[in-house]
């Protein structure tokens, strides 16, 4: 586990008694690379969740239990890299690995994807476009705006954002410019 201690701060995962796990898990998926240190070996993956502690890599191939290796996970224009360990591997399955230490600077990114996960903060707007989406200065037409509510309501109904995220993004969408007449609340 990292030093720092609001890193190491969570809560304990409830259900099976033999759970080692220390912290909340959030479904996230990353482009993932892991090298181990002494032999330079690479393996790249994909991370299918994300604690503050560590993270499960999909991948065919992995490493043995105990592999001290480097990791880092990109998601879009952010990336994270620590210094870890391979806590147990699944033959054709992935490995879960402990994030064990990390520059000061590093430990900002993990927080911003934790916040946004368990819906403290809003996810950060891509900076990038598609080069086939039109882009109007990232302007939304007026009759746009009760179709971005009605789909934020879903979401959240479905379960896929929280309270507390949907409320934000409504709000959001409602200091953009949405008329008082069809503001959307909760």
């Amino acid at each position: 586990m990292l030093d720092n201690p609001k890193i190491n701060a969570g809560t304990l995962t409830e259900g099976d008694p033999h759970e080692r796990r220390r912290q909340v898990r959030y479904p996230f998926t990353a482009a993932v690379e892991i090298v181990v240190r002494e032999s330079q070996t690479r393996i790249q993956g994909r991370t299918s969740d994300l604690s503050r502690g560590g993270c499960f890599v999909d991948t065919t191939s992995s490493f043995p239990a105990g592999s001290t290796v480097t990791i880092r996970l990109t998601k879009e224009s952010r990336t994270f890299k620590a210094d870890a360990e391979v806590v147990y591997s699944l033959v054709g399955m992935g490995m879960g690995v402990k994030f064990t230490s990390a520059d000061t600077g590093q430990l900002g990114t993990v927080e911003k994807w934790m916040a946004e996960l368990s819906g403290e903060a809003l996810p950060e707007p891509e900076l990038s476009r598609s080069m086939d989406q039109p882009c109007e200065q990232g302007r939304i037409d007026d009759e746009e705006y009760p179709v971005l509510g009605e789909l934020v309501m879903e979401l959240m109904k479905q379960g896929i954002l929280s309270n507390a995220k949907c409320k934000a993004m409504l709000e959001k969408l409602n200091q953009a410019g949405q008329p008082e007449s069809s503001s959307v609340s909760i």
